[in-house]
């Protein structure tokens, strides 16, 4: 591969979630705020929208690895295509329910939410928060499945709520919401990303490069308005369009990426 030939210690484009690799941008550092905030305040609820291959699920592990370090039990479920029952046992068996049955006939709503219920009481009386994080929630197309979400947030005592549920996905998950009234009103904590400007796509290439352990320049800064455009700054884009450059300019023995290269990539892309 590419990583000896630039002097890296390890690939710095992959397009997965690993949390080291994420860059704060002033919208990834609002939206970080929003949620630790609905987390620490016992708001309940809130939800992060944004384009495809923006960001949302490593802001998401990321978010699991700050909460890991803050005495909170996170349930993150990352494919949410599930029945209502289904979903609650997902919950139930990442809370550390003993309780499940094996059978998917056997599942009974009601035995599920009490069970659920009783590991909430119980992580609160530990001082422990609870966390359910739903990420490409824009898939769930079964109402009963987001009437069930809204049933978990009448989990609560006299003064807060028992778990923070945190939805997250692309813009048409907004929309789904939008529609369903009584799970609107519950979900007081909203934010949506955006594309990266110029400016922050420059400072995530160098990022990524510096976390994979790049010593020298590899991208000429004349790249920057080419790899911008073809991006359109969506981090996603940008990851693939990078790692093609690299392996074209291993592939070419050149000293750095320049405009050619990332020309001839971005017609590939």
């Amino acid at each position: 591969m590419y990583t000896e030939y630039w002097q890296l210690s390890e690939m710095p484009f992959e397009n997965t979630t690993d949390p080291r690799f994420i860059y704060f941008s002033s919208q990834h550092e609002e939206a970080m705020s929003r949620l630790l905030y609905a987390v620490k305040g016992h708001k309940g609820a809130a939800m992060l929208t944004g384009i495809f291959g923006c960001g949302k699920s490593l802001l998401g592990k990321s978010l699991v690895k700050e909460l890991s370090q803050q005495h909170c039990k996170t349930v993150l479920i990352t494919n949410p295509q599930l029945d209502y029952r289904e979903l609650l046992r997902t919950v139930a068996r990442h809370l550390g329910s003993a309780k499940l049955p094996e059978k998917k006939s056997d599942l009974l709503a009601d035995a599920l939410l009490f069970d659920i219920e009783e590991m909430l009481v119980n992580n609160m009386r530990d001082g422990h928060d609870t966390v359910i994080i739903i990420d490409e929630a824009q898939v769930i197309n079964d109402l009963e499945v987001f009437e069930g979400l809204r049933m978990l947030l009448n989990f609560q005592t006299d003064d807060r709520f028992l778990i923070t549920l945190i939805l997250m996905g692309q813009p048409e998950l907004k929309t789904k919401i939008d529609n369903i009234k009584q799970l609107k009103q519950r979900i007081p904590i909203k934010y949506e990303i955006g594309p990266l400007s110029k400016e922050d796509t420059w400072a995530y290439i160098g990022h990524r490069l510096e976390i994979a352990g790049a010593k020298n320049s590899i991208f000429d800064e004349k790249t920057l308005d080419l790899i911008y455009e073809g991006s359109g700054g969506i981090p996603r884009r940008i990851n693939n369009i990078c790692d093609l450059a690299l392996m074209e300019g291993y592939s070419k023995q050149v000293k750095i990426i320049d405009t050619e290269i990332i020309r001839e990539v971005i017609r590939e892309v």
